[in-house]
């Protein structure tokens, strides 16, 4: 049988688990999720996880943070004067909200800490400084 290798486009089903068994992202009530290996499109260690299945195998890995999301870089985590945000936005502990930069860039961020004066703003990814466990089933090679 065929295995999956560089190049290829894949077709997979996944549920991705956080230390504790939590469940975070799972594509079985939806459609396999497809992508190109070794093209940058998923985390690097997800990626190397499929490299090597054949069609029908099913697996678990367990991914480190560094091949997942990465650290949680306290680089990462933005004061901002109230008086600088909109005055119609009333941030909240757990809202999302996405700054543009010079570049036209938009970046996603968290807001973690309100005060009357500063806005406290996380700009990791949700799943940084995570190992992450998934289980992975390799449904087609395209």
């Amino acid at each position: 049988m065929t295995q999956a290798k560089s190049g290829d486009t894949v077709k997979i089903h996944y549920t991705g688990k956080l230390e504790d068994g939590t469940v975070f992202d799972s594509s079985t009530s939806r459609d396999p999720l497809e992508f190109e290996l070794n093209a940058g499109q998923v985390i690097p260690g997800f990626e190397q996880a499929v490299v090597g299945m054949t069609p029908g195998e099913s697996k678990t890995e367990k991914i480190p943070m560094d091949q997942a999301y990465g650290p949680h870089r306290e680089e990462m985590i933005l004061e901002v004067n109230r008086q600088q945000m909109p005055p119609e936005l009333e941030p909240e502990i757990g809202q999302q909200l996405q700054l543009q930069q010079p570049n036209g860039r938009v970046v996603p961020v968290l807001v973690t800490e309100v005060t009357e004066s500063m806005v406290k703003l996380d700009a990791n990814h949700p799943l940084a400084g995570q190992d992450l466990t998934f289980d992975i089933q390799l449904v087609e090679i395209a």
